[in-house]
């Protein structure tokens, strides 16, 4: 028998993962940074402020969140809570990404380390490409994807702080709304459940709606009734006609 071919290093991986940073929704995230400077700029937060949020939070609608309420005056303890609030929302892709990054030898502070740098585009990138890597080099794979795609944009925060003054008000917020637009189209096309795209109808309904009539809560109250509708909608109407469907065709 001919030998089996050698593992290639893991090393080449983080290299290969830290190409995905040309991906287009890797460009698409870096110019809705720009945006963010823009908007860190006009809100008073300094450039080490945002580039350290950049670091640390990563989550760019996080970092919007609490920008707005630093601005508004609320305490810590506020700021703290609606960026905590804001960031559980990343717990499903992390708990959907995880399992398929872990290798019999992979060790957990490893795997903690990595789920920092799940965010939408990482999620939604990995998930589209994590079953084209062996199972061994997918944490290399992704921390060179997740890493690198942090460090780049913390750089362009610093980097843009300043330049992004000159901009027209209109194109520092096209190039911050660049990356919600990306990411309602990407989740949809990847959508693999039905019960995903029924979120996400609802979701696109709600969400304006819950705006208007309670604008303090409207994320919570589009989030978690919104989540829960499309679930029964899904348990008890799609399963329930596949179910009919199957039992019909039993002879």
């Amino acid at each position: 028998m001919p030998p089996e071919p050698e593992a290639e290093p893991l090393y080449l991986w983080f290299v290969r993962g830290m190409r995905g940073i040309f991906s287009l929704p890797s460009l698409i995230l870096m110019t809705s940074f720009v945006g963010f400077s823009a908007f860190a700029l006009e809100s008073g937060v300094t450039r080490g402020e945002a580039v350290f949020m950049t670091l640390t939070i990563w989550a760019l609608p996080a970092k919007m969140i609490l920008i707005g309420a630093m601005t508004s005056g609320a305490g810590l303890a506020t700021c703290f809570l609606v960026v905590t609030l804001s960031s559980i929302r990343m717990m499903p892709m992390v708990a959907s990404i995880v399992p398929e990054m872990r290798a019999a030898k992979t060790s957990t502070w490893i795997l903690l380390f990595l789920s920092h740098f799940v965010a939408i585009t990482a999620w939604v990138f990995a998930t589209q490409n994590l079953s084209k890597v062996p199972r061994e080099a997918r944490v290399a794979w992704f921390g060179g994807f997740g890493i690198t795609l942090t460090l780049v944009n913390a750089l362009i925060v610093a980097i843009c702080y300043g330049v992004v003054a000159a901009f027209p008000p209109v194109v520092a917020g096209v190039l911050f709304f660049l990356t919600p637009v990306y990411f309602v189209s990407s989740i949809w096309a990847s959508a693999r459940h039905s019960v995903v795209k029924v979120a996400f109808v609802i979701g696109v309904i709600a969400g304006p709606l819950f705006a208007v009539i309670e604008p303090e809560f409207d994320i919570l109250y589009a989030g978690i009734g919104g989540g829960t509708l499309a679930y029964l909608i899904d348990r008890f109407w799609f399963r329930r006609k596949i179910e009919l469907a199957t039992a019909e065709g039993e002879p």
